[in-house]
């Protein structure tokens, strides 16, 4: 499944400067949903109540996003009346060991897709929601990592999940990877001619028959998918989250923050409606392979493009992204 909390230990002056980059900006990110979780604690429920916020089917806003977020899982839920409301903050629990202390069936949270959980005191009794909360903190959006995993655990989560995965296409997300024993470098014996990277197979280098079963497979499941990744990536988890909210830029002023709310069923839908699967183009520009000739293909499925990892620590790890600046290209 997802990785577990590790330290990192760098290899040269260049990986220890982005191993320093990646921690700051998940402690960012931690931040911005820790202090979101305390805001929704201190939201005046008046503030809902006299219906001076409606959202009105719309997804962008630029506000106080705690106001913002509970006014629009007020409207969405249709629920009135409110008395109370609490924000926990769960993001830190499974990547910086750190958030609020819950305990579900018996059982301590450790971890959970749900960033930030909110309890609603309404008129007609208590509403519990999780909302996954991704940050970006550069002037303008860019992808948002959703999931971070290997090959064969995505593929088991995808039978977990009742979606049928061939043995013969794992071994080919795993040339994809780059997982030892499925390289070019394990696999032909003549490397020597070749000018992409030798460490991963790119997408359109897999066997024909393998890249038709992942186009039937996202073709045929692509919401489906999309709800793992976003909802149940972490088996067992207690409280799977039902809304996002997505902090689409920086800011300096906190109640002047634009952010992107959705229902998850909502964004998926959204998704599939955006496009379906296909593979988009480019050229390495970067890296020690900057001089492949070569034109690869990228595979994309709505908002949610994959990629292999490529970090020096975990290279072989499979990465999911949302694409970037999605919220300002999709349907409202």
């Amino acid at each position: 499944m997802a990785l577990l909390n590790m330290a990192l230990q760098p290899i040269d002056l260049q990986h220890k400067q982005q191993i320093v980059a990646g921690t700051e900006g998940r402690d960012r990110g931690h931040l911005f949903e820790k202090t979101l979780a305390e805001m929704i604690t201190d939201v005046n429920p008046s503030l809902i109540n006299n219906g001076s916020f409606a959202i009105s089917n719309k997804h962008l806003f630029t506000s106080n996003p705690a106001l913002s977020l509970v006014s629009y899982i007020c409207e969405f839920k249709k629920i009135f009346g409110i008395k109370k409301i609490k924000g926990y903050w769960l993001g830190g629990l499974a990547t910086g060991k750190s958030g609020d202390f819950l305990v579900s069936k018996d059982v301590v949270v450790k971890k959970s897709k749900s960033d930030v959980l909110i309890d609603i005191v309404h008129s007609a009794g208590t509403l519990r929601v999780g909302v996954s909360v991704k940050t970006c903190n550069n002037k303008t959006p860019t992808n948002d990592q959703l999931f971070f995993t290997t090959a064969s655990a995505f593929c088991e989560l995808l039978r977990t999940n009742n979606i049928v995965v061939t043995q013969s296409a794992e071994k080919a997300l795993k040339m994809f990877c780059g997982d030892m024993g499925f390289r070019p470098l394990d696999m032909v014996k003549d490397i020597a001619n070749r000018k992409s990277d030798p460490n991963r197979w790119f997408y359109e280098e897999l066997p024909e028959k393998d890249k038709k079963e992942f186009e039937k497979v996202f073709g045929e499941n692509q919401n489906r998918i999309t709800e793992v990744l976003l909802k149940k990536a972490y088996l067992g988890d207690p409280f799977p989250p039902d809304f996002l909210l997505h902090q689409t830029k920086s800011f300096t002023d906190i109640e002047q923050c634009e952010v992107a709310l959705y229902q998850i069923d909502e964004l998926i839908n959204l998704s599939a409606k955006y496009k379906g699967f296909w593979v988009k183009s480019y050229f390495v520009r970067k890296g020690s392979y900057k001089g492949d000739p070569n034109e690869h293909f990228a595979p994309r499925f709505g908002i949610v493009q994959f990629q292999r990892g490529g970090q020096k620590q975990h290279p072989t790890q499979l990465q999911f992204n949302l694409e970037s600046g999605y919220f300002y290209k999709i349907s409202n």
